[in-house]
């Protein structure tokens, strides 16, 4: 299930949700430069929950840095789908802030269920799921324009936020769960949940108001 793109407008120019796609295709760019010292980078500018006492400021670099095509990638393309609106029911200055509040908080969350783990963790993961958080609560029945495939069944369907979002959400939840995730690492499965959890919470004291100025623009295609 991959989502291609939304039917909910935007009203203004989403240049900050543009600028971090930007950026972390810049830093990735940078990664590549460094070819084997990449590692080196990401061990020095990654989070590490064992060492936040004494390297504060990975809480902000980890989520510019990402471990691959696909990660990044996959992290960009739900920025850029869902990114634009949060982005135009915020306001440009408190959207930028919030995504990083959204990715700090995200790490925090990592940091409290791997407190001892001395492995960096990177990508805008956190972040992001507090964008969609935050679309989950504020634009439930937009469309989204999302291309389904089951080994040889591949199809374009528009299917309502609400049920690609939860969809996702369910993922990230059964895959945190220690059955599940025996003897499986690499990903931060508690950073997403805390990151969505923080995207829904950050958007309830506008929730009202915002609906109100966006009225119907959620409604968009069956298709």
């Amino acid at each position: 299930m991959i989502p291609l793109k939304d039917s909910n407008p935007c009203t203004c120019v989403p240049f900050v949700t543009a600028g971090l796609v930007g950026v972390n295709l810049l830093v990735f760019g940078y990664e590549l430069a460094l070819g084997p010292r990449a590692g080196a980078f990401i061990q020095a500018y990654g989070f590490i929950p064992s060492q936040l006492a004494q390297r504060p400021f990975t809480l902000v670099s980890a989520m510019f840095i990402h471990g691959g095509f696909l990660h990044v990638i996959g992290n960009m393309l739900y920025l850029w789908i869902f990114g634009d609106n949060i982005e135009s029911a915020f306001g440009h200055l408190r959207f930028a802030l919030l995504y990083l509040v959204f990715g700090v908080g995200a790490t925090l969350v990592h940091a409290l269920s791997e407190p001892g783990s001395g492995l960096p963790m990177v990508g805008a993961s956190g972040a992001v799921a507090g964008v969609l958080g935050s679309y989950f609560l504020l634009y439930p029945r937009a469309r989204v324009l999302t291309l389904l495939f089951f080994v040889f069944f591949v199809r374009l369907v528009w299917l309502p936020a609400v049920w690609i979002l939860g969809f996702w959400l369910f993922l990230q939840v059964i895959s945190a769960l220690p059955s599940f995730n025996r003897g499986v690492g690499g990903v931060a499965w508690f950073a997403h949940i805390g990151g969505f959890g923080a995207g829904v919470l950050f958007s309830l004291p506008v929730y009202r108001r915002i609906r109100a100025r966006c009225g119907p623009r959620e409604q968009g295609p069956i298709g």
